[in-house]
């Protein structure tokens, strides 16, 4: 594993929340930042790890936990997006956080953003890392001319389904990793046994739980988009997203700064949708002048 990781090897912390203990690891002291895993199986607090030690260094207090279902925290009857939305307030009101910057990344992109326009006394900045759903679709014409970015989320999805129906093998869970990194060197012995700990067992079953909910009750579309609210946000903004991330996000993430010119959105290069990894220096050169505001 390599030195930033190693270093950030901090202790496993647990707290109460709905009556689940919610385990969250955190490094340094100062203004708190709450970093926001994504969705995806295996996610959990420790994507973040390379990224706590940095973060602590520049004099904040940063925080990744578990969501409900995730990692090594309690499983909820609750599976819904909305129910792992509203425990952001509420792990904070659990470790007596008043207000926070909200780091989300992939999946968590959205609730962040929701929790900073429906609480903005409680959301002191937001980081997008990521988060496909906060960018605009493209015209039909450029979808056909992007069927190899399209043809490798396809390979994803596939295999993120077969998965839903028996436990990985952590052959798969390279697979996985490998489809979201681009720097496949990342992908150290200890970092995959970490992350393949994280998606067996317990979590494997909440992921089918979360899936079979996702299947049983498709999410409705909002009237107005959630990437068409990002200019309403009141805290500093920053997203970051990687050139080479699936779904055609390089082209979306363009036309969403045409868009909204206003907007502190930044490419990645060299980067897939493992931002935290794959970028981790200049997630951290472009948010602590930002959280520094």
């Amino acid at each position: 594993m390599d030195d930033a990781v190693a270093k950030a090897r901090v202790e496993d912390k647990f707290v109460t929340v709905d009556g689940l203990k919610l385990r969250y690891i955190e490094a340094g002291s100062g203004p708190p930042l709450l970093l926001l895993h994504g969705a995806s199986l295996g996610s959990s607090a420790d994507v973040f790890l390379r990224n706590l030690p940095p973060l602590a260094k520049a004099g904040f207090r940063a925080i990744a936990f578990d969501f409900p279902g995730f990692g090594l925290s309690d499983t909820p009857s609750d599976h819904s997006p909305a129910y792992r939305r509203a425990s952001i307030l509420k792990f904070m009101d659990a470790l007596g956080l008043a207000k926070a910057a909200l780091i989300g990344h992939s999946q968590s992109g959205g609730p962040a953003i929701q929790t900073a326009l429906q609480a903005p006394d409680r959301v002191s900045h937001v980081v997008v890392l990521g988060t496909g759903s906060l960018l605009p679709p493209l015209d039909e014409g450029k979808k056909a001319n992007n069927k190899g970015v399209s043809a490798e989320a396809a390979v994803q999805q596939r295999l993120e389904r077969r998965m839903a129906q028996a436990e990985p093998t952590i052959e798969d869970t390279r697979k996985l990793l490998e489809a979201n990194l681009f720097h496949h060197e990342l992908i150290t012995p200890d970092e995959l046994a970490l992350r393949h700990a994280r998606s067996i067992g317990k979590a494997f079953e909440a992921f089918c739980a979360r899936n079979e909910l996702a299947e049983s009750q498709p999410a409705k579309e909002p009237a107005v988009p959630l990437w068409q609210k990002t200019a309403e946000v009141k805290a500093p903004l920053l997203m970051i997203y990687g050139k080479q991330d699936r779904a055609n996000a390089f082209e979306r993430a363009t036309k969403l700064k045409q868009l909204y010119p206003h907007l502190d959105l930044h490419i990645a290069e060299g980067c897939k949708h493992l931002v935290p990894w794959d970028a981790a220096d200049e997630f951290v050169k472009l948010a602590v002048p930002l959280l520094k505001r």
